[in-house]
């Protein structure tokens, strides 16, 4: 048994399966890793958990593989899985992509781990699993150590930090309330005892929303459903599949402007985006037409005209559906300070609607559903109340109120805001002054590396991957980001072990 260097893993879901597979298929000495994970969905996450097949990802399979170089590896697995099944579920019946249900990929993320985890121990790695939640990290002079209760402790060479994100705000207040939603997963069990008559209220209007409103119509609801929100903005509607292949901006490009500068100005990363959308014949200023007349537009008609264009031949959406993820985490920290500000107070939630799109088929039942008087949505949100009696009185800012039997949460957390079960453990880093927090959320990253900094000097001994990076990085939860960031981190772990393998054996004396 071999022992080399020791890695934590603080959190079992997707990113984590990314990480491990990134790890069985590096050239490094063996050496031990260990999951902490606490929750019942190990590998799954709490989005791809065992629910309802209504649920679909909402992208194609080629953007869904956590191998590093191997787009297939998911959709192989479906096509293995079809033959087993005879059924070949997912086909969009609108652009004949594939969109799995979610807890099919979840199978897929399970299998992917153990198989990783089988090809560590095949090449000497010890691999333990363990159902507890850290709690808190104390950093010594060459190891982490990481704690799970009262006397209860290990330390690792390395510590990789991958919680996830945390659960749906309850903006109103109205947790504990008869008739209330706080967390809609699993749909399956979370909306079981709503009536097919009931007028259910939904706060939120992304991805979650869609979600609910779907399961709801899966499951025979006859009753209203009112979609609310501040702004009315629904994610955009994905057009068929097209391959973008970058030219200008990608990472590599995009590090080579920023050689011996300090920072990057919008107007550069613009200057690069309109060679991209300039050689492949693309349209910049209808792109940014969308992103500005995005609140200017009825959310319905906004609805009709992204299904009308599904088929559209223009590549702009698509070219900014595959930088955003592919080569944003590398721009983002570049930027002037101000003008992240201003990204994320006027466009972030607006770039995510069209970069983190639903599948057509999705969009054109939410049509229908209009269409036939029994979905409305609400933009200018003012406020949830419980009724006197029962229910829930809703008012917006134009003057509407209507009463709603029951009212579910479709609110994301804050971007960046660190799971609440996380908190402690983030905390202790923070005091011992190993991590520090990003003004714009999470922890503050080595953009090239992913490992955790305090003071501006990077850990090489602490890292962090997927949600706890939102700040640093602009698209943090993406599998291709997650596959991205994984391969980092894992490169950055070996080298550096190898660094102070070959430092202790020069220092080492030579035998007489």
């Amino acid at each position: 048994m071999s022992s080399g260097i020791s890695i934590g893993v603080v959190g079992g879901g997707a990113a984590t399966v990314c990480l491990i597979d990134a790890l069985a298929r590096s050239e490094g000495d063996p050496g031990g890793i260990t999951v902490f994970e606490p929750s019942p969905h190990l590998w799954r996450g709490r989005a791809y958990q065992v629910d309802t097949e209504t649920l679909r990802v909402n992208a194609p399979p080629d953007d869904m593989s956590v191998r590093a170089g191997d787009p297939g590896h998911f959709e192989r697995w479906l096509e293995t899985r079809d033959r087993v099944t005879g059924v070949r579920q997912g086909v969009d019946r609108m652009s004949g992509a594939r969109f799995a249900p979610r807890p099919v990929y979840g199978a897929y993320l399970e299998e992917s781990a153990y198989a990783a985890l089988a090809e560590l121990r095949r090449k000497g790695w010890r691999v333990d699993i363990i159902g507890e939640a850290v709690t808190s990290a104390a950093r010594l002079a060459d190891r982490v150590l990481l704690r799970t209760g009262p006397g209860s402790s290990r330390a690792f060479d390395y510590v990789v930090l991958s919680v996830g994100g945390d659960s749906p705000k309850d903006v109103y207040g109205l947790g504990g309330t008869p008739g209330f939603v706080g967390d809609p997963y699993p749909v399956s069990g979370a909306l079981g005892d709503i009536g097919e008559d009931e007028h259910v209220a939904v706060i939120g209007s992304g991805l979650t929303a869609v979600d609910i409103v779907l399961s709801l119509v899966s499951r025979g609801h006859q009753g209203p459903i009112s979609l609310l929100s501040r702004r009315g903005v629904l994610p955009g509607v994905r057009q068929r599949p097209v391959h973008v292949e970058l030219r200008h901006l990608t990472p590599d490009r995009m590090r080579g402007t920023a050689k011996g500068r300090r920072e990057l100005a919008v107007e550069d990363v613009a200057a690069v985006l309109r060679a991209e959308f300039r050689d492949a014949g693309a349209d910049l200023d209808a792109v940014i037409h969308e992103i500005i007349r995005v609140d200017l537009e009825d959310p319905v008609d906004r609805l009709r005209r992204q299904i009308d264009e599904v088929d559209s031949p223009r590549m702009g959406l698509r070219i900014l559906q595959r930088a955003v993820p592919e080569t944003g985490p590398d721009v983002w920290p570049m930027l002037r300070e101000a003008e992240k500000i201003q990204v994320l107070r006027a466009h972030y939630r607006t770039i995510m609607s069209l970069c983190c799109p639903m599948p057509p088929g999705s969009a054109a039942v939410l049509l229908e559903l209009v269409e036939a008087g029994q979905l409305e949505m609400f933009s200018g949100l003012l406020d949830v109340t419980p009724a006197e009696d029962s229910g829930f009185d809703v008012l917006a800012a134009d003057g509407t109120a209507f009463r709603a039997d029951r009212v579910i949460s479709a609110v994301n957390a804050a971007e960046g805001r660190i799971p609440a079960g996380a908190m402690p453990l983030v905390t202790s880093l923070i005091r011992a002054r190993a991590a520090s927090r990003h003004p714009h959320g999470g922890l503050q990253l080595a953009r090239a590396t992913s490992r955790l900094t305090s003071n501006g000097r990077p850990d090489p001994r602490l890292y962090g991957l997927g949600n706890i990076a939102a700040g640093t990085l602009f698209f943090t939860f993406g599998i291709p980001s997650l596959v991205d960031r994984s391969q980092d981190i894992v490169a950055a772990i070996l080298e550096h072990s190898a660094t102070v393998q070959a430092a202790r054996g020069e220092a080492e004396p030579v035998a007489a």
